[in-house]
């Protein structure tokens, strides 16, 4: 959202509250005078004045009522108003910072996001900048791998774009080939599989299109592979494939792990579910939930298609461009 939506969300919330306790205070009062009333009229009694107005002619009946009759009405009808006001203010109250909480929500879900989503490509810059630093010592040429810098700082790039677009609400709509966005995860995460020992093996790759931004496929397959990485012991290897049908495109992630416990699996998608092995690396649980998000905003699906002490098999469900 912009800075003017946030205003129009602060004008209408203030709008909203003001209306709230301005109908809700007439209300209270005018039960409260309507009840007053109505015992007056209940507590009092007639008695003759006496008196007699021009001419010598009676004035009637005058009506009167005790004070020791009404005054605990009166009272208790007081007490009753400033309970309900006061219900009515805290209402209001809660109802008023609601876009602050909203706003303090998406702020602090993205400072988690990006956190998580940017590790892993700044692992891959460390990682490539030792490359170019050791082949500068030997005097070999550096090319390679000043090519690559540059490639995984254009992710970096992307990644941050197509972060801020969802903070702020907003669908990047676009298209991608599942095989040049599987093969820009692996390139990315090349070095950190070599750091680990694991060897990432790319398998059958279709060439269809689905129907989300390329930058957004990139991200999902960098998080499920990163996740594999980091489950798989060193000597093992990781794979990912991409087959489609008609209407979608699966893309299995497939690690060397010891597998998802029973209790953990219910879990695995939620923010900051962490398992009882948690991997080689420490994380924050992010990983997989927000694939899990990406995947939903654009009509797709990520599931554990199986696991078991041997490794666990990730499928990512995307919809196919028409």
């Amino acid at each position: 959202m912009s800075a003017d939506d946030d205003r129009r969300v602060v004008r209408r919330a203030a709008l909203r509250v003001g209306t709230l306790v301005a109908g809700a205070s007439a209300v209270a009062i005018a039960v409260g005078v309507g009840v007053l009333v109505s015992v007056l009229v209940a507590q009092a009694r007639t008695e003759g004045s006496g008196r007699h107005g021009p001419g010598g002619a009676p004035t009637g009946d005058r009506f009167v009522v005790d004070l020791d009759d009404v005054l605990p009405w009166v009272i208790g009808l007081g007490l009753v108003g400033v309970v309900v006001l006061g219900l009515v203010g805290s209402a209001a109250a809660r109802w008023s910072v609601r876009p602050l909480d909203e706003a303090l929500r998406r702020q602090r879900a993205f400072v988690s996001d990006a956190s998580h989503e940017l590790r892993t490509p700044l692992t891959a810059l460390t990682s490539r900048i030792q490359i170019v630093q050791r082949r500068l010592h030997r005097g070999e040429p550096a090319d390679e791998p000043l090519d690559q810098l540059r490639r995984d700082a254009q992710i970096m790039d992307d990644v941050l774009a197509d972060m801020l677009l969802t903070a702020e609400s907003e669908v990047h709509t676009g298209t991608a080939r599942v095989d040049d966005s599987v093969r820009a995860a692996t390139d990315a995460l090349a070095s950190l599989a070599d750091d680990a020992g694991v060897h990432l093996r790319p398998g059958a790759l279709t060439n269809a299109t689905v129907a989300v931004p390329a930058v957004t496929v990139v991200r999902m397959c960098t998080a499920l592979l990163d996740n594999a990485i980091g489950h798989t012991p060193a000597g093992s290897e990781v794979t990912i494939t991409a087959d489609a049908d008609e209407r979608e495109v699966v893309v299995r992630v497939e690690d060397g792990g010891s597998g998802i416990r029973d209790d953990d699996l219910p879990r695995i998608f939620e923010r900051f579910a962490r398992g009882a092995e948690s991997g080689r690396r420490r994380g924050f649980g992010l990983g997989l939930a927000l694939v899990r998000e990406a995947a939903t905003r654009y009509g797709g699906s990520i599931e554990v298609e199986r696991t078991s002490p041997t490794g666990t098999v990730f499928a990512l469900r995307l919809p196919r461009a028409s």
